[in-house]
């Protein structure tokens, strides 16, 4: 008899993230086959998990075509040695992929239809740039239902400038800066390289090589730098690609276990998940999604904003991040915010990065006991945000001394 179960994060891994593009290190290297990697490299390090007692793997993908296409929860379980009674399927929920992967397993596990599951995401921006292949409904600008600009996240991004012009232009540059800083101080303290798995690439010319760490970093970024940038979404405007994520390839891969296959293995979950929620907004200015959404998983799960000790917000643009932080009365530069850095250093490869953004979080309650609650949270194309909650397994209710 199936039972309702709490849920929980056993453990993630993903590949390094590359630059996508001819000169990016995955270029000549299959998405699937950067799922996975991913995939092995978490099941080898869980290797006390039977196989066969996966019950489903969830893989997103925004352009689900080519390399990327052919139902991928599937066909990834069977290239990285999954037993074929292991189900699999794909989901697309744009950037919130594979956030929205992991909140579908949880909700199986959470009403006892699941006991383990994979979920994850991949993109690899290099093959399929996002929008490729897309045909958008024409009725959505010839009814006006949507701007067309609402379609390019840049265009999104500068209105929210607009909107909110408290939220300078000096403000977004500063957040972009420190970002690449964090994320550099956060190799140099080898916080990142525990979940990344190597994987084998081949260059132009066909010489072999391994990815190791995250290709798209610029440390030695100044405010000086980030002042001189083009603005392409607009003339004049305040977006540039020193507070944009880059375009990224990468995977990621994550364990969700229920409570009782935690206990019957003997696992040592990284996180349990609280509550979570998407919401939608206008397509137009869909970087304050993440703002409804988190204000709905915090309701439900009786909490405030106070209770969050931890954030991990996924910065597809810096003023995106900030009109969250503002809406919250958060400072910009709060440390309990994307301690490590965050897109902007590390990349963005869309679907993907949901689980990302939970790795960080769970790896930093590891460190952190007197953190009870932390915050994934994103925004997404077309109008939409996703947050999850989730509580520290190594709280200790302890105040942390300064």
């Amino acid at each position: 008899m199936a039972e309702l179960s709490d849920v929980y994060f056993v453990d993630g891994m993903r590949t390094p993230f590359g630059r996508a593009g001819e000169k990016g290190m995955y270029w000549n290297t299959r998405s699937d086959d950067l799922a996975v990697k991913a995939t092995i490299g978490l099941m080898e390090r869980n290797a006390d998990v039977p196989k066969d007692r996966i019950d489903d793997v969830a893989i997103a993908a925004t352009s689900q075509t080519g390399d990327q296409g052919l139902t991928l929860g599937r066909s990834v379980a069977i290239l990285a040695g999954l037993p074929q009674s292991v189900p699999g399927f794909a989901i697309d929920r744009m950037c919130a992929g594979a956030m929205t992967s992991v909140t579908t397993m949880a909700a199986s596990i959470g009403v006892g239809m699941y006991d383990l599951a994979l979920a994850g995401g991949v993109e690899h921006m290099g093959h399929h740039p996002i929008g490729t292949n897309a045909d958008p409904n024409p009725r959505f600008v010839a009814e006006k239902m949507v701007d067309p600009g609402a379609l390019n996240m840049g265009v999104t991004a500068e209105r929210i400038f607009d909107r909110f012009p408290h939220l300078t232009k000096e403000r977004s540059d500063r957040f972009g800066m420190l970002s690449q800083h964090k994320a550099q101080a956060a190799y140099d303290a080898g916080k990142l390289q525990a979940d990344l798995v190597p994987v084998a690439i081949k260059d132009a010319e066909g010489a072999w090589g391994l990815a190791t760490e995250d290709e798209g970093r610029r440390p030695q970024t100044t405010m000086e730098d980030l002042a001189g940038l083009k603005t392409p979404f607009r003339p004049h405007g305040r977006v540039t690609a020193g507070t944009s994520s880059p375009l990224t390839d990468g995977a990621t891969m994550s364990l969700l276990a229920g409570g009782g296959a935690v206990k019957e293995l003997g696992l040592s979950p990284k996180m349990r998940m609280v509550s979570f929620a998407f919401a939608g907004v206008q397509p137009e200015i869909m970087g304050i999604g993440p703002i409804p959404s988190t204000e709905k998983a915090l309701a439900k799960a009786g909490l405030s904003i106070d209770d969050i000790g931890l954030f991990e917000l996924n910065e597809a643009f810096a003023v995106q991040v900030i009109s969250l932080l503002d809406h919250f009365g958060i400072a910009d530069d709060d440390p309990r915010v994307n301690q490590w850095g965050g897109a902007i250093a590390l990349g963005h490869p869309l679907a993907a990065s949901g689980v990302r953004l939970m790795i960080q979080l769970a790896a930093q309650f590891a460190e952190r006991p007197d953190v009870r609650y932390g915050l994934t949270a994103m925004c997404v194309g077309l109008g939409q945000g996703g947050s999850v909650i989730w509580e520290n397994p190594h709280y200790d209710g302890k105040k942390r001394k300064k």
